[in-house]
């Protein structure tokens, strides 16, 4: 090998020590604000559900109060709107293998059950009145009649009352301690076609009734009193006294009910109230449907 080939292929010397290390690059403040960002995100998710909680408190609350009734909730009660305190009321038995008054197969709309058992019980605190009671609980005609004002026309009642097949009258009376004299009459007829034919036109017309009481010479018709708070089967006419009212203001309503007729007659001095009166009417209305 020649010398300048030798030259070429020399191998240099290894240095003294290695070549220094660059210093490092400064590492970016990620986590510092990784850091921030997860505070900042923390208290956001505390926020959010506070106001996840209070405002399902807050719907919590409000379904609950109108859930209740007005009479629970604090500052809501409302007073009483002047409604008597009645027993529960139940219809009585029928005898074994008799239909109610208006099921499929009682064609003649009959009441099987005793009438007398029909008759709305008094509100409690009520006190009876006795003139009502009759005998064994049959009232007779003539002191049905005697409520009605001119003789001639008590007359003429009584015979239309036996020309259609008056039966038999229940009655019931009382008087509750704000002074209201209640008197319930249940007429029962051989059939509901000549109830219903006395009921209208034979006792009311649609202004006034057909024969005024004592104590109500002249009347109006009382349209607040809607077929609404009756029982389906039965029908009404309710009149009020027309001012101005005498001694006591009246209130009486006509009921008629398949082989029944009824007759509510409400009284008190001042003023008779319309809500006892329609309570009154709507539960008896029951009794017989």
């Amino acid at each position: 090998m020649t010398e300048e080939q030798q030259q070429q292929f020399v191998i240099p010397p290894m240095p003294e020590a290695p070549p220094p290390v660059p210093p490092p690059v400064p590492a970016p403040e990620t986590p510092v604000r990784v850091r921030k960002d997860r505070r900042v995100l923390r208290a956001a998710l505390r926020w959010t559900t506070a106001v996840v909680v209070f405002a399902a408190a807050g719907a919590g609350t409000a379904y609950g109060i109108t859930q209740m009734k007005r009479t629970d909730v604090p500052g809501l009660a409302t007073a009483s709107d002047g409604r008597w305190d009645y027993p529960v009321i139940t219809r009585p038995p029928l005898p074994s293998g008799s239909p109610g008054p208006f099921a499929a197969d009682n064609k003649t709309n009959a009441h099987y059950a005793d009438l007398r058992a029909l008759l709305l019980p008094a509100p409690k605190g009520a006190k009876a009145d006795a003139s009502l009671r009759g005998t064994n609980g049959w009232l007779p005609t003539k002191t049905f009649l005697a409520q009605y004002a001119d003789t001639a026309e008590r007359k003429e009642l009584a015979q239309k009352l036996t020309d259609d097949g008056l039966r038999h009258i229940a009655a019931r009376g009382w008087t509750t301690p704000d002074g209201t004299q209640t008197r319930v009459y249940l007429l029962q007829f051989d059939t509901a076609v000549a109830a219903d034919e006395l009921f209208s036109p034979g006792l009311i017309s649609y202004d006034s009734p057909v024969y005024a009481l004592d104590g109500a010479p002249a009347t109006a018709y009382d349209d607040s009193v809607s077929t609404g708070i009756l029982d389906v089967h039965v029908k009404a006419s309710a009149y009020v006294e027309d001012k101005p009212v005498g001694p006591a203001d009246v209130r009486q309503a006509y009921l008629s009910a398949g082989d029944t007729l009824g007759l509510i007659v409400q009284s008190r001095k001042g003023v008779a109230k319309a809500v006892p009166f329609k309570q009154t009417l709507t539960l008896q209305s029951q009794l017989l449907g």
